[in-house]
């Protein structure tokens, strides 16, 4: 029979329309155990990227191993479609955004179904249809009840360009705007936000429940995030003016050592004491111009530490000592209470800033070696004796007198216990107008008015014009932000800001399990059935913002009666990244790898086979920027002729190092990705792309495929028993099988790790590609469904053609994992090495349960050992029962 080409176009489009025909993956089995698997949805840029393509590809493959088991699974779709990308793109091109991401949508939705993820579709939405962000608004309402929502002035992130807040992801390379690229400053503004603080502790006591689920990074990063902090309030005093200056420490230690105090430049005392100094002026504008330097995590952490000096001083309350206050740029409001006691003795970032303005060095804690400050060149932060302290002088150990140093100052009415948080309330509002519109009014009479109910939704309007290109576009329409007061019936406004996009994401999940319902946000009994969801899956780069924003979203509508549990997902899994070689050139900054050329160094270009070996080598990491130079090699710049260096980073468009998924269905099919995105690397580590990798995937694919293909007309008939006597070969091509179910299983239930258990099929497939021919069509047929089957979760077009060539009218996913049978499994013989002075020279072929005897007389019985030994001195006998037997001889 003429072989048959594996023709993946054809393959891959036929199981598809099967699958969507068959309904695959509604959720229509209610009498099986429900999983709920769900993948963080996308923004829709209008094209997928090979992230996305690793992050769907394990939730799929989640998917089809749970249907495999048993389970009604519920895996949905949907669209996190608000946001300033589409209007950005409106501004710069005129299209409307919900014109610009419906056609992203349509785009995107076909690239998912071409790589065969698969969905239940009937359950789509975006979160920018109104069906959807309407209970953005009713959620709104019923917080803003229940005292969740406050409005309050606060600092934020200000672009004066775009006249809008950004949230701190969108603040990049070190403070600029990551739409117009301005410097971004902090401003005051009256904001809306949900009172994300109050959960502090509950998000970090659920911890105690997601531990062994979740990521112990992912906890670890909330952990930090949420900042908890135990220590002390204490209360300064200015004593120019009497005003109270509290203070929080975690090191009440050091209160005697405290020789000047710091505060924020958005610090309320600021203005106050600007008010009555006849250096007001000069006090504010150190104040802004410290406000408008980069607001990045990034830049706060590196930047030179600068302050001036207000010219009030503040009185410690534990010794009456005064000390200057200072306005500081490392001083920040939203920690604490936005003031800090400056002990440059004892914490570097003080030590460095009193030496820049000479202020004193007051040591309260002894260094190990008695050494004075006029000694040191740094801060002593270590443990030691207290020294100066008053009562506490003598004291042997620093950190362990801080809970008595707290009971004293409580008894002594100079401070208090205090937990504190580095978690801040959740800004909520955006001058923005593709997000979800504020449910507020506001009336001269009757000052904030919710929205009532019966008026939900309000509506984003259409008559927007982007033209004008600053600010917020809702601004600009009468239609909308013209409005009567429900209250009092007079003329009012609508709020024009909108809402966070985060918002849209912390509750999605619940919307996929009553997706259509208008009438109620969602029918208990059907969030009762799939919630929460069983296994989520996303990058750990939304540990922090999205992972925190949807726990305390849940939490809330715990609270308020909504929904019976308090964690949205009971496990999470985050993806490893998928990284590709880079190139950067020092002029052209970053250059796609065509715009590379390999020289030598001194002179002389390469052929065009060298400079491909070369560059693959590059691709691999078997040649780093070293080894090239000490091979005498180059890269160059095709444009300017400049040096250029490289290095293996997450593919970006920005890097100009994308693959495009599309591109490599083209070349591949779907399958063939799939299957190189789980080969070698578990799928929670870094992924590197190299074209040599997927050419051994699509090799691997049609290596199975000729298999199948020349073994089906050598199984038995479907059903077949397989005989009750076997010889040696069916017997152990029986034991590889059995054996790789149980390594399949066992891979993908221990943790997901695809990659071992792809190694496990390859394994059962070479050995089946040398005792084919000697095979049983029984067993054969046994074997190859085996390997089918524990494969078909990974490359499932693939499996589902193999099904269908086997006999199979029914999707392979229609049926069942494959059944482990212990028996089969067991080794009925062994090879044991046996090795003299450390080599082998010989194997055994024994019994499992042979024992130190029979293995050692064995050994000495077999002929190649007896000749090797004959006329010499045993020295050491030593035998592993089931491993090896060394014999030592002189």
């Amino acid at each position: 029979m003429a072989e048959e080409e594996y023709n993946f176009s054809l393959i891959e489009k036929k199981w598809q329309k099967r699958w969507e025909r068959d309904g695959l993956f509604r959720t229509d089995r209610a009498d099986r155990p429900k999983f709920y698997v769900l993948n963080m949805y996308p923004y829709p840029s209008g094209v997928l990227h090979m992230g996305h393509v690793l992050n769907y590809t394990l939730g799929d493959v989640m998917v089809r191993y749970k249907l495999l088991r048993g389970y009604n699974v519920l895996s949905p779709m949907g669209w996190d479609s608000f946001g300033l990308p589409a209007e950005n793109a409106a501004i710069r091109t005129g299209i409307a955004p919900h014109e610009f991401t419906e056609r992203n949508i349509e785009r995107m939705r076909g690239q998912m179904r071409r790589a065969g993820w698969g969905y239940d579709w009937s359950r789509e939405f975006a979160t920018s249809h109104v069906d959807y962000y309407r209970w953005n608004q009713w959620f709104f309402l019923k917080f803003y009840e229940r005292g969740m929502v406050v409005k309050k002035t606060a600092p934020v992130n200000w672009c004066e360009s775009c006249q809008t807040v950004l949230a701190n992801e969108q603040v990049v390379n070190g403070g600029e705007c990551e739409r117009c690229g301005s410097r971004v400053a902090q401003k005051d503004m009256n904001q809306w936000f949900y009172k994300l603080s109050d959960y502090a502790e509950r998000l970090l006591a659920g911890h105690d429940r997601l531990r062994g689920n979740w990521p112990d990074a992912v906890l670890a990063m909330q952990e930090e995030w949420i900042g908890k902090s135990v220590g002390a309030e204490v209360t300064f005093t200015v004593s120019e003016t009497g005003d109270a200056l509290p203070v929080f420490t975690t090191r009440p230690d050091t209160l005697w050592g405290v020789t000047f105090m710091s505060i924020a430049p958005e610090h309320p005392l600021v203005r106050k004491l600007a008010a009555v100094s006849p250096d007001g002026a000069k006090l504010l504008d150190a104040a802004a111009a410290m406000r408008s330097m980069g607001t990045s995590a990034k830049e706060l952490a590196e930047r030179e530490k600068e302050g001036v000096c207000t010219g009030f001083h503040v009185v410690n309350p534990v010794n009456g000592a005064e000390v200057p206050l200072w306005i500081a740029n490392f001083a920040l409001i939203t920690y604490g209470t936005g003031a800090v006691m400056s002990v440059p003795a004892h914490d570097q970032r003080d030590w460095e800033f009193a030496k820049k303005y000479g202020l004193p060095i007051v040591k309260v804690i002894e260094p190990a070696d008695g050494s004075d400050v006029g000694d040191w060149d740094r801060a002593h932060v270590d443990a030691g004796a207290i020294v100066n302290s008053g009562p506490f002088t003598g004291k042997p150990d620093n950190f362990g007198a801080i809970p008595e140093i707290v009971d004293w100052l409580n008894a002594q009415g100079l401070g208090k216990k205090r937990v504190n948080y580095r978690l801040r309330d959740w800004l909520l509002s955006r001058q923005r107008y593709w997000g979800t519109p504020i449910p507020i009014i506001y009336c001269d009479r009757c000052g904030i008015v919710p929205v009532p109910e019966p008026d939900l939704p309000v509506i984003l309007p259409a008559d927007i014009d982007f033209t004008h290109g600053q600010g917020n576009p809702l601004l600009r329409s009468k239609s909308f932000v013209n409005v009567k007061c429900p209250t009092c019936g007079r003329p009012a406004k609508r709020e024009t800001d909108t809402m966070d996009t985060f918002v849209d994401s912390s509750w999605y999940q619940i919307r996929f399990a009553d997706p259509k319902n208008d009438a109620v946000c969602w029918d208990r009994r059907k969030v009762r059935q799939w919630l929460p969801v069983d296994q989520y899956i996303g990058g750990i780069e939304h540990a922090t913002m999205h992972l925190i924003y949807s726990r305390f979203f849940m939490m809330a509508l715990h609270d308020l009666g909504l929904v019976d549990f308090e964690e949205p997902f009971t496990r999470l899994f985050c993806q490893g990244m998928v990284c590709k070689v880079a190139f950067r050139c020092e002029s052209c900054k970053w250059i796609a790898a065509s715009q590379v050329k390999a020289v030598r160094i001194g002179g002389g270009e390469l052929d065009e086979e060298e400079e491909a070996l070369l560059f693959k080598r590059i691709e691999n990491q078997s040649l780093d920027a070293g080894g090239l130079e000490k091979e005498g090699y180059a890269l160059v710049c095709a444009g300017d002729g400049g040096p250029v260096h490289f290095e293996m980073t997450k593919i970006s468009k920005s890097k100009l190092n994308i693959v495009d998924p599309d591109a490599m269905m083209d070349r591949f099919g779907a399958d063939t990705v799939r299957l190189y995105m789980l080969s070698d690397s578990p799928p929670d580590r870094m992924r590197i792309w190299t074209e040599d990798g997927i050419n051994g995937s699509w090799r691997t694919i049609n290596r199975l495929w000729r298999l199948v293909m020349d073994s089906v007309e050598k199984v038995a008939p479907v059903g077949s028993a397989l005989p009750s006597e076997l010889d040696r070969i069916n017997s152990g091509l029986r034991r590889k099988t059995h054996q790789c179910v149980k390594k399949v299983t066992d891979s993908i239930e221990g943790g997901y790790q695809f990659n071992t258990a792809i190694a496990r099929c390859n394994e059962l497939l070479n050995f089946l590609r040398t005792h084919r021919d000697a095979a049983h069509p029984a067993v054969l047929r046994e074997t190859l469904e085996v390997i089918v089957k524990a494969i078909s979760p990974i490359i499932p077009h693939f499996a589902d053609e193999c099904w269908s060539r086997l006999g199979y009218e029914e999707s392979v996913f229609a049926g069942s994992w494959p059944e482990y049978d212990a028996e089969a499994a067991k080794e009925d013989e062994l090879v044991i090495p046996v090795q003299v002075n450390g080599k082998v020279r010989a194997r055994l072929y024994v019994s499992p349960d042979a024992g130190t005897s029979e293995l050692e007389r064995l050994a000495f019985a077999d002929a190649r050992i007896r000749e090797l030994v004959a006329g010499k001195s045993v020295a050491r006998v030593v035998v592993a029962p089931g491993r090896m037997v060394n014999i030592a001889v002189n």
